[in-house]
């Protein structure tokens, strides 16, 4: 087996060097040197903004004039269509310092009298949230650092008080508020250690529930709201670093496996001076539960909490005292498979937004304190995601779909509920529509694109949709891409029986012969966590593709029932307890569809690639269809479903313990012997979402069935395999050579004997 893998690394090698020494590329074709070095084809990006909440202005941080180093904070004013410097690079300089500080982002204050600048970040697991926070007065530019003696990139999730007086944060997992007029600080919580976290959140509640953040200031700044997160009986994973030094070292946190213990979370209420903790007395073992969500209500005179059971199939709304810590039920959602994460709760006056899939369609509800609710929108459709609840105005805003899930578009309707969806998106501009709504819902910063348009970014006006100035428009880059020789990509249904018609894509080469034989490559991922067959602008990944298009490659994705496409309740839910298994089988089906339709098709080259989900599904893919695939590759892959975190596992598949025979069946180890194609496995080995841990136990399993593969292991790169120099050019010069070798060249015909 190390010979044969020693011969694979060879031919690897050698196709990286080939891949490494291509020739000056004319315009019409893509090479990766284009793609991933020199960046030919690379979107600006736009700044991030905040809109006021004073008035039709917004703020960003932009890149200072003659390329001086640093950010500029920048007011637009929507009425002259005006730019102007709030604090210059040089403002934010700090005293005895040569060159400004690297913000990241930015918080005004509500008078917009100061900001507050988060600089000198550090990823903490996915983004950015720790660094250091400086305060300025924008009128006198008086620039002060927060956090007192604090190590730097120490702090995270600073925010003003109300009225803009303190600002709390975050640091050594406890809470503190720091006075501006003295910079006084004041640790409000005291009990902040390596197992307990208070006002920010363990791994596994960060990653599923999108909980970072784990504070908030009452609305009239007398306290704070703070989750509690206590990890000791969790288990710990480690990562181990073997680059970074002459020993290894390792990085060790609490990661809850698929049945395992998870955090105890309580939430408490306490004095913005420090004091005794209120702790809100939320029923249930705190271990076995999830508290996803918790706000002020807008009186201050409660905390209103989202509670998830353990497998996630019941969400309470609740009331909490923050005075008595009692707390009482206001509505409860239940569904036989799980129940969405997607309640933000944004308030309408003193009634709440309720998202529900009661009706067999995600649909928008009103919900008031005593647990009553009525719709706001109807219909066969999703509502894919709330844009802005314009409560002065009485309107809700929308994206939606009604009639392409590919695509997305933007609607309102009256919060007062009953009347008829209002779509605001051009009719003319086909494709997926994202919108940056104002606070008043007068503006929108609105981009729009489509799978083979990069997106055009605009400001707008709501609700007649008018544009007032583009912002961003691509011409270079779609001149560049006129010049390209492009496939044909077309979007199609594939009806694979049952009554079962799936949405996708696929892309012909240019000068396509349908005479000729033309090898697949299905591109998948399969989970409730990803949809691939989205009509937008796919950047790096939708170039790389069309660069295997123009090599003679037919390249394909569909979206199996699971997938978080808009076609409701029903369609995305359908995969409960059969992750591996439902989705595996109508890929299959999906192909051999495509196999029948397209004669043009070859058979005996079909392969399939994906990343993270997908990679689990290529691998479930060449190893339970074996006879149907002959090329897969798995980037990031789950190879056991009991390896990964609790909570997405569990929402999905159930516990381990009530779904044994669905764990092992939906496992791509447990099929290992079925292997018969070609694999490339590719994996981060500081990957702490998805752990390398899984890949060496499949390679093991491999092994011990004599099963010829090959593997690409990168060093302490995370789940994104994208950190440190080329790893990307490399990671998909690598798929390239692989692909060339084991799917693009025709397969010899064996002689007769």
């Amino acid at each position: 087996m190390k010979n044969c893998l020693s011969f694979t690394f060879i031919l690897l090698l050698l196709g990286l060097s080939a891949a490494a020494a291509e020739p000056v590329a004319e315009p019409s074709k893509l090479t990766l040197e284009r793609i991933f070095t020199k960046d030919e084809f690379k979107l600006a990006k736009e700044p991030a903004l905040r809109w006021s909440k004073k008035g039709a202005w917004h703020f960003a941080l932009k890149d200072p004039a003659k390329g001086k180093a640093g950010k500029d904070l920048v007011r637009f004013d929507i009425a002259t269509k005006t730019e102007s410097i709030v604090a210059s690079a040089q403002d934010m300089t700090p005293e005895g310092e040569k060159k400004p500080l690297v913000v990241d982002s930015f918080e005004l204050s509500s008078d917009e009298t100061q900001v507050l600048l988060f600089a000198n970040t550090k990823k903490v697991w996915r983004k950015n949230t720790r660094g250091d926070y400086w305060v300025m007065d924008l009128a006198t530019k008086k620039l002060r650092k927060l956090g007192g003696d604090a190590p730097g990139s120490t702090m995270m999730f600073a925010k003003f008080s109300p009225d803009g007086t303190r600002v709390a944060y975050v640091r050594k997992n406890n809470v503190h508020v720091q006075n501006l007029a003295d910079l006084k600080i004041t640790a409000i919580t005291l009990d902040g250690s390596s197992t307990l976290i208070n006002g920010a959140s363990d791994w596994v509640n960060e990653e599923e529930l999108d909980l970072r953040d784990a504070f908030r200031w009452s609305t009239d700044g007398a306290r704070l709201l703070f989750w509690q997160f206590d990890t000791k009986l969790v288990k710990r994973f480690s990562l181990v670093n073997q680059t970074d030094g002459i020993y290894p070292r390792l990085t060790v946190f609490p990661y809850p496996k698929a049945g395992e213990k998870n955090s105890a979370v309580r939430l408490g209420v306490i004095s913005a001076g420090g004091g005794p903790v209120i702790w809100l007395k939320v029923p249930g073992d705190p271990s076995e539960h999830y508290l996803a969500q918790a706000e002020w209500t807008p009186d201050g005179r409660w905390v209103l909490l989202l509670q998830f059971n353990r497998l996630q199939n019941t969400l309470h709304a609740m009331l909490g005292d923050p005075q008595t810590g009692e707390t009482k039920q206001v509505l409860t959602e239940t569904d036989k498979a799980w129940v969405e994460n997607k309640n933000t709760l944004e308030w309408i006056g003193d009634d709440f937004l309720w998202l529900s899939e009661r009706s067999g369609w995600r649909h928008a509800y009103r919900a008031n304190l005593k647990g009553e609710i009525k719709p706001l929108t109807q219909g066969a459709f999703d509502v894919i995601q709330v844009a802005s609840v314009d409560a002065k105005g009485g309107w809700l805003y929308y994206l939606a779909s009604p009639d392409n899930a590919t695509q997305r578009y933007l609607y309102r309707v009256s919060l007062e509920g009953g009347g008829e969806p209002q779509r605001l998106s051009p009719a003319g501009q086909a494709g997926t529509h994202g919108y940056d709504i104002s606070e008043d819902s007068a503006f929108a910063i609105h981009t729009c694109s489509s799978m083979t348009t990069p997106p055009v970014v605009s400001l707008v006006s709501l609700p007649d949709h008018r544009t007032l100035q583009v912002l961003e428009d691509p011409a270079k880059l779609r001149e560049k891409l006129a010049a390209l020789k492009m496939p044909a990509t077309e979007f199609l249904r594939v009806d694979i029986g049952d009554g079962i018609v799936l949405d996708g894509w696929c892309m012909k080469p240019p000068d396509f012969d349908a005479s000729k034989k033309h090898p697949l490559l299905m591109h998948v991922y399969g989970e409730p966590a990803g949809q691939t067959v989205r009509d937008v602008w796919g950047g790096q990944r939708t170039l790389w593709h069309w660069m295997l298009a123009q090599q003679g490659c037919v390249i394909a994705s569909v979206d199996t029932r699971g997938t978080p496409s808009p076609r409701g309740r029903d369609w995305r839910k359908a995969i409960h307890r059969q992750l591996g298994i439902l989705n595996s089988d109508e890929e299959a089906k999906a192909v051999q569809t495509l196999l029948r339709r397209f004669t043009f098709l070859d058979e005996k080259r079909v392969g399939i690639w994906g990343w993270s989900g997908g990679g689990s599904s290529s691998l479930d893919a060449i190893l339970r269809y074996p006879d149907l695939y002959q090329t897969a590759i798995a980037v990031a892959p789950v190879a056991e479903r009991r390896l990964y975190d609790s909570i997405y596992e569990e929402r999905y598949m159930g516990l381990p313990r009530d779904n044994v025979e669905g764990y092992k069946k939906g496992s791509p180890i447990t099929h290992a012997a079925a292997l018969k194609g070609s694999l490339l496995i590719i994996h981060g080995t500081g990957d702490d979402n998805v752990h390398y841990q899984g890949t060496e136990k499949l390679v093991d399993a491999l092994i011990a069935n004599n099963k010829h593969f090959t593997i690409m292991p990168y060093p302490n790169r995370d789940h994104a395999i994208k950190s440190g120099k080329s790893t990307s050019r490399h990671l998909y010069g690598l798929m390239t050579s692989y692909l060339n070798e084991h799917l693009l060249r025709p397969r010899p015909v064996a002689a007769t004997p």
